[in-house]
């Protein structure tokens, strides 16, 4: 009797341990899967060094998420897909990565036409999209949905800064130089109804330039303004495009006007690199985060382990990818899961610590509540190798978001 039920115990224990066994494959297979990361970005053709900033800021969040375990004991694995800054090339891309190269979540975008073409069709794709780049408000006003979020200032936001700099000039004739889509328009459209509200008394060119995006030779455009005499000019031009603007305005003494110039994300530290010294004094530049204006200790651990990392100061770019990263990591982890629905939930009305500080996406539209900044261009910074910024201004980015639009329904 003894012995049987010896036997029986053991017998009952083994298949005990057996079960147990193989019940914990499943969970122990899916613990070895990583989580996969799908990334759409430029890169290739002039606006290409965004892309790799991106890629750089990626991969910087990623080692130290795995290095410090993972997510829910998961690694994170990126699939990085090239957008070309085409929209058609863009939702190829998307749906390879969705239905292909299986990712949980999506992130990316350069281009606010690209955007503008990919974002309703990701309700179909079922994952959630974090955009760190593209401006357009539309993703995060018309065309919003419950898949689509910004980690980064959108153009209502750039422009509510940029009116407030231009009221402050004085400057009462303004013109633009943008590319000819969304984000041209839709920055001179707010640039000047911002500036209306301040100023009734500005004048808005009727005949603002807008050059194609990716053109070569601006120096019909410049000299169109320079024509013109205006007091203020806003730039929206961008990467490559701006580099090559302000190599041919200085050639046509463009700078020496004595006008106002905005450039609304001259403080790229992309542009600043490649241009130098070739950067004028005494323009202001926006961008969407600079490196050297946050004092969180967020900022500087994120400042000093990517310029270790790379050599380089981090580009506003590098900030949004790094920081959409964490935010999955911190809505897979809310959610328990990488259910595409249940981590796109999760985002919603996240909270974040950010080198920039706490940053709310906000429950109504799913765009980040944040200000740019703007800065007054100084010397050259000679360890960083880009001009310094003086007069900075962080904007508040409660007071610079303007109430989700009525036509946006999550």
């Amino acid at each position: 009797m003894c012995k049987f039920l010896t036997n029986g115990v053991i017998k009952t224990l083994t298949l005990a341990g057996v079960l147990s066994v193989s019940a914990a494959l499943p969970a122990a297979h899916a613990a070895e899967q990583p989580v996969r990361i799908g990334a759409i970005y430029i890169m290739s053709g002039s606006a290409a060094s965004y892309g790799k900033f991106a890629e750089q800021g990626i991969q910087l969040a990623m080692d130290e998420i795995n290095g410090a375990g993972g997510v829910m004991e998961r690694q994170l694995a990126l699939t990085l897909e090239d957008g070309q800054g085409k929209a058609a090339v863009a939702i190829q891309a998307a749906r390879k990565l969705v239905y292909q190269d299986k990712v949980d979540v999506l992130m990316g975008l350069d281009s606010s036409g690209v955007a503008q073409g990919l974002v309703p069709v990701l309700p179909e794709l079922g994952k959630p999209f974090i955009i760190t780049h593209a401006a357009t408000p539309d993703v995060t006003g018309k065309l919003c949905n419950a898949f689509t979020y910004r980690v980064s200032v959108n153009v209502n936001q750039n422009m509510g800064g940029a009116a407030a700099i231009a009221a402050k000039s004085g400057a009462k004739k303004w013109t633009t130089i943008g590319p000819d889509y969304a984000f041209g328009h839709q920055s001179w459209e707010f640039f000047g109804n911002y500036l209306k509200e301040k100023n009734p008394d500005v004048e808005l060119s009727a005949s603002p330039s807008f050059p194609r995006f990716g053109a070569e030779d601006f120096t019909p455009f410049i000299n169109s303004v320079m024509e013109s005499k205006p007091d203020g000019v806003l730039i929206s031009l961008w990467g490559g495009d701006l580099v090559n603007f302000v190599r041919q305005a200085n050639d046509r003494g463009f700078f020496k006007q004595g006008m106002t110039v905005l450039m609304s994300v001259g403080a790229a530290t992309e542009v600043l690199t490649a241009l130098g010294e070739q950067m004028p004094e005494g323009v202001w530049l926006g961008t969407r985060y600079w490196y050297d204006s946050h004092d969180t200790d967020a900022n500087k651990k994120f400042v000093s382990a990517y310029k270790q990392k790379y050599q380089s100061p981090p580009s506003y770019n590098a900030e949004g990818a790094y920081v959409a990263i964490y935010a999955i990591k911190q809505a897979i982890e809310k959610a328990g899961s990488t259910d595409g629905k249940a981590v796109a939930k999760a985002l919603s009305g996240m909270v974040l610590d950010t080198p920039t500080g706490k940053l709310t996406l906000r429950a109504g539209d799913n765009q980040a509540l944040i200000g740019p900044t703007w800065g007054l261009t100084a010397a050259m910074n000679t360890a960083d190798k880009v001009r310094s910024l003086t007069e900075v201004e962080n904007f508040d980015g409660e007071k610079v978001t303007p109430p989700v639009d009525p036509a946006c329904k999550l």
